[in-house]
C-alpha cells in the first residue's frame, strides 16, 4: 500500500473513514505508530490547511488503530503566531489515538543555539552496511531500507541508532516525513530486557527542529534510547538526525515492556 492511498481516505471531513489495503503499515493488530500519527496530522493539516509550519506533536497511542476509523480535527487556540490543534481517530466510537498539534510561524531569532552534534557520529548511511532484510516488523521490512548506525559488536548500552529511508517513491513533505518516519526504531529498552517479550509505545512528544528538512537520498538518522527502565515501563528519548549530522526532531516516549 502506498503512503498515498494509505492517506487517501484523509480528505480533512470529520467522519469515517477505511484503509482499504493498510496490511503493509500494520505492526500486529494496529497501524505502525508513526503511520498512525501521520494519518492524525493529515487530518489536522487538510482540515485546516493554511497553518504555519509544525514545531511540536504530542500523541498518545490509546488503543489500536484498525481499517475502520472516524477521523476529528479541531483548533484549540489560534493567535497571532502559534496555532493550536486536537486531531483524534476513533475506533468503534472509542479514542484510539489523540494528537495535539503545535503549528508556529517563524520569527526573528533572538535566542540562537544549534542542536550538539552527536559526540560519537557513525558516519553517512554510504559509510554503514545494510541490515539484512528480514530483520524486524513486516512493516519496516515492507516501506524502509535500514543501515546499521552503530559499530557492530560494541556495547551501546540500551540505545538502538539506525539509518533508515523509505523505499517509496512518495510526494510527502519534510514534517510528514519526520512524523512517519520518526518512531521507526524499536524502543532502546529492548537492549536492557532480561527476557523476550512485547513491548508497545504508549505515547510520544517531539519537537520540529527543522520543518524545511531535505536530507540527501532521503536517509535519516534515528535513534532510540532507554533513560531509565523499570516496572514495566521505559522512559525513551527519540532523535533523528540528517545525512550531513543537523538534529531535525527531538522526542521523548513512554513505551510499556511486558513479559
Amino acid at each position: 500500500m502506498t503512503i498515498a492511498s494509505l492517506l487517501e481516505p484523509v480528505t480533512g471531513q470529520p467522519g469515517p473513514a477505511r484503509f482499504a489495503h493498510a496490511g503493509d503499515w500494520m505492526q500486529g493488530r494496529t497501524l505502525y505508530g508513526g503511520a498512525s500519527a501521520l494519518v492524525a496530522y493529515t487530518m489536522a493539516t487538510r482540515a485546516f490547511p493554511d497553518l504555519p509550519p509544525l514545531r511540536a506533536g504530542q500523541i498518545a497511542f490509546v488503543a489500536p488503530v484498525g481499517e475502520e476509523i472516524s477521523l476529528t480535527a479541531e483548533i484549540v487556540r489560534q493567535g497571532r503566531n502559534v496555532t493550536q490543534l486536537r486531531s483524534e481517530i476513533l475506533c468503534e466510537g472509542k479514542v484510539a489515538l489523540t494528537a495535539f498539534w503545535l503549528f508556529g510561524a517563524g520569527r526573528e531569532a533572538n535566542a540562537l543555539r544549534r542542536a550538539d552534534r552527536l559526540a560519537d557520529w557513525p558516519g553517512g548511511p554510504q559509510d554503514n552496511d545494510p541490515v539484512p532484510a528480514g530483520n524486524g516488523p513486516s512493516f519496516i521490512q515492507n516501506n524502509f531500507e535500514l543501515r546499521y548506525g552503530q559499530s557492530k559488536g560494541a556495547d551501546h548500552g540500551a540505545t538502538v541508532r539506525r539509518w533508515a529511508r523509505l523505499t517509496e517513491t512518495h510526494d510527502l513533505d519534510p514534517v510528514s516525513k519526520l512524523v512517519l518516519m520518526g518512531d521507526v526504531m524499536p524502543p532502546g529498552a529492548m537492549r536492557a530486557m532480561q527476557r523476550i517479550g512485547p513491548i508497545s509505545s504508549i505515547n510520544w512528544s517531539f519537537n520540529v527542529l527543522d520543518p524545511d528538512t531535505q536530507s540527501r537520498n532521503g536517509w535519516y538518522l534515528a535513534e532510540n534510547a532507554s533513560q531509565h527502565a523499570d516496572l514495566g515501563y521505559s522512559s525513551e528519548r527519540l532523535r533523528m538526525w540528517d545525512a550531513d549530522g543537523r538534529q531535525v526532531l527531538d522526542g521523548i516516549q513512554c513505551v510499556a515492556v511486558f513479559g
